[in-house]
Parts: structure tokens; C-alpha cells; sequence
């Protein structure tokens, strides 16, 4: 990837501030929303590593290359290069993952879905991170992806972790606000 913005306006320093003054005035409620996410009190019950990182997988999964860049200019002097390396192993292994279980889920075919996958998914078993962080960010890219089946056995394995139910909504949270900021600038 570049150093380069994306955008066009040459910008090799992109952070959440300047994406959020790029943002134009129709996306005023996203730009409030990047605001309030990104700390503990607009994403309870999560700390301010975890916000980071769900908040990466997030970008990354959008594929948004302004947006990526801004998320990583918030959060690279704080996250490790293990949770950077994990945030991008998630969107990777959730693309697949989460389109697989999405056809199991919407055809209906209990005979087709124990089946084996036949895929290869070592990284889910050996994250590099801790296991709550690695399905932290599992659960904001498959809320992304709209993989309901992914979406329950996340929240479920966080849950049955000691994450609270106000936890899981903030990871949601947060991936639907950096999804909206990628649209924000895609219809710029």
C-alpha cells in the first residue's frame, strides 16, 4: 500500500481528523459517529486497545484505502505489529469464512452443511493475539460482511469469554460507523 491518500489530495499523514473534516456535510452524522466510537465512553465496555483494533479489522475490511490509511494513522503508534498482522488476517480469513457460512446458512441444507469445509482456517486456532482480541475484530468484519451464522458464534465465544452484551454491540457498532465512513468517500 502507498503512503499516499487515496483521495487525491496527496495527503501522506491521513488520520481520523482529516478524514473527518473531508467528509462532506452529508455525512455529518458519520463524521459525530468516528468521533464517538474511538473512545471508552462511545464504546462501552471495551478498552481503548480493543476499540483500536476491532476499528482496523473494520477499515481493512472495507477496502477503502483512504479510510484504511486514516484508521491506521489513529491506531499504529498504539497497537502491537501482532494485532496490526491479526486485523488484517481477519478480513482476509472472514472473506472467506463469512461468504462459506452465509451460503450454508441461506440454503438450508442440513445434509450440505455437515459437509467438511475443506478449507484451510489455521489462523483462527493460532491468532498471534489473544483469543478474545482475534474474535473481537472476527465479530466487526463478519458484521460487515453480513454473515449471521459468523456473527452468532462470535458473539457467542465473546460472551462465553466474560464479554459483556454491551461489548458485542460496541464491536458492531463500530464496524458499521468505519463502513459508513468508507461509503462517505467512495460517493465523494
Amino acid at each position: 500500500m502507498s503512503n499516499a491518500c487515496s483521495c487525491g489530495c496527496g495527503n501522506k499523514d491521513m488520520n481520523l481528523e482529516k478524514l473527518r473534516d473531508r467528509l462532506p456535510d452529508f455525512a455529518k452524522d458519520i463524521k459525530l459517529n468516528l468521533s464517538s466510537i474511538f473512545c471508552t465512553d462511545g464504546s462501552p465496555d471495551l478498552s481503548e486497545e480493543q476499540i483500536k483494533s476491532v476499528a482496523l479489522a473494520s477499515a481493512y475490511a472495507t477496502k477503502n484505502p483512504t479510510v484504511i490509511m486514516a484508521i491506521e494513522g489513529e491506531v499504529s503508534a498504539s497497537l502491537s505489529a501482532e494485532t496490526k498482522q491479526a486485523a488484517k488476517a481477519v478480513a482476509t480469513i472472514m472473506a472467506m469464512n463469512n461468504i462459506y457460512y452465509r451460503f450454508l446458512h441461506l440454503l438450508g441444507d442440513d445434509e450440505v452443511r455437515k459437509l467438511p469445509a475443506k478449507m484451510r482456517m489455521n489462523i483462527i486456532a493460532n491468532p498471534g493475539v489473544e483469543k478474545r482480541e482475534f474474535e473481537l475484530m472476527s465479530l466487526a468484519v463478519s458484521v460487515l460482511n453480513g454473515c449471521g451464522m459468523c456473527i452468532e458464534a462470535h458473539a457467542r465465544q465473546l460472551t462465553e469469554q466474560g464479554l459483556s452484551k454491551l461489548a458485542v454491540q460496541s464491536t458492531a457498532r463500530i464496524a458499521a460507523v468505519v463502513n459508513a465512513a468508507a461509503q462517505a468517500v467512495e460517493l465523494m
